[in-house]
């Protein structure tokens, strides 16, 4: 095989409709039960073409990414699209001031390319370590619509995900930060799921005082929680608080969704401020990023979650020892997830999706295995930014 060069890159943002789906109005990018609402959202498609005709895929992420790839995609025209590793570099330099965000998505692209060239799956050419994914249910935020309104809502459909088969199952409480409506509802969904699922609160950075994240965090201890993330109003990026909160309670910590790239993830790791380490493609540049995460997070013992749902998360974790669930979400009892309906072959990451064992399976084809609907996409295009040469 000859050597590739990147002759085009595309960016679009595709809208589509999502129905009983609404910003939370305390913190508009969470999700929350708006009974009769239907909404306009949209989805980043990202394809990086080649002179050799191979094309590289990929949809999701946020308006955010998205904007973050338009300030470096002219970096990829006339380079080795294989080359991934020094292109992750430049494009960490060119994004420092800017959190680094806009690398992950045309990172995975480039994956998906990869794969294609290769006739391969991306976590075959990760290095292969499973192929059936143990998922928790990621619920969405508490609303007071009548969905996840009360502690016996949480533990009501808590039941119903062990019954679908799920191992896990996370709590995201109401965006107020109530302590004691959280404390409640931790205490409620381990009554009604006993010992039969792993248990996981994530209050999104609610909470106003460390006294008020010890108290929650007591209740977690008291039902054997299998991690609590992401308490503080600091935006979850104090080592010190962190640790100290380490320290006063026995759940363990889930930290670093809110730090981009391995250097900080690494710190946060020796200052002793977590005990899982957060990774996402989206934020944390692309598979290569998260990958490495994974990797230095092994160094140390510790297991590296991955953040969100999607075939880059799915093929992340089919390639990493030390990962323990997939987040399938975000569902709730009442609506869909919300996810953009952007694959013509049935790929899906909503509530029903998890087999019998609660499970969801790697695609299996060349690249991220998923077909993408054109002819969809091309219809919801709200915007679309070409780079160099770009087919019509």
């Amino acid at each position: 095989m000859g050597r590739l060069r990147i002759t085009g890159v595309e960016l679009r943002e595709v809208t589509y409709e999502v129905r009983d789906v609404g910003p939370d109005p305390r913190v508009a990018y969470l999700p929350v039960y708006r009974p009769g609402l239907v909404a306009e959202r949209r989805v980043p498609v990202f394809r990086i073409f080649t002179d050799g005709g191979v094309t590289g895929e990929y949809a999701g992420g946020s308006t955010l990414e998205a904007a973050g790839a338009r300030t470096v995609a002219g970096l990829l025209l006339g380079q080795d699209p294989l080359e991934r590793e020094r292109i992750y570099d430049d494009a960490k330099r060119a994004l420092r001031q800017h959190a680094r965000m806009g690398i992950g998505p045309l990172d995975i692209a480039l994956w998906d390319l990869a794969g294609k060239r290769y006739g391969a799956p991306v976590f075959e050419l990760l290095g292969g370590f499973r192929r059936e994914l143990p998922c928790y249910a990621s619920t969405f935020t508490g609303d007071h619509e009548g969905g996840l309104d009360s502690p016996e809502a949480y533990a009501d459909f808590a039941r119903r995900c062990r019954e679908l088969g799920y191992p896990g199952f996370k709590i995201h409480p109401v965006a107020e930060g109530d302590v004691a409506l959280d404390c409640a509802t931790v205490l409620a969904v381990r009554a009604a799921v006993g010992d039969r699922m792993a248990l996981m609160l994530d209050p999104a950075c609610a909470y106003n005082t460390f006294g008020e994240a010890v108290l929650v965090g007591r209740a977690c201890d008291e039902a054997r929680f299998f991690w609590y993330e992401d308490p503080f109003k600091d935006g979850g990026i104090s080592q010190f608080a962190h640790k100290k909160l380490r320290q006063l309670i026995r759940t363990p910590l889930l930290q670093a969704e809110h730090v981009r790239t391995l250097e900080p993830h690494v710190d946060f790791i020796v200052a002793e401020a977590t005990d899982f380490v957060r990774g996402d493609p989206h934020y944390d540049g692309g598979i290569t990023g998260v990958m490495k995460i994974a990797h230095a997070a092994e160094g140390f013992g510790l297991d590296c979650e991955l953040h969100g749902a999607g075939p880059a998360q799915r093929h992340l974790m089919a390639a990493m020892r030390n990962s323990n669930f997939y987040e399938l979400g975000l569902v709730h009892p009442r609506t869909g997830s919300g996810h953009a309906p952007v694959y013509a072959d049935g790929y899906r990451d909503d509530l029903d999706s998890v087999d019998g064992n609660g499970c969801v399976a790697v695609p299996e084809g060349p690249g991220l295995g998923v077909t993408y609907d054109w002819d969809y996409i091309r219809a919801h295009t709200a915007e679309r930014l070409t780079l160099g040469a770009v087919p019509d």
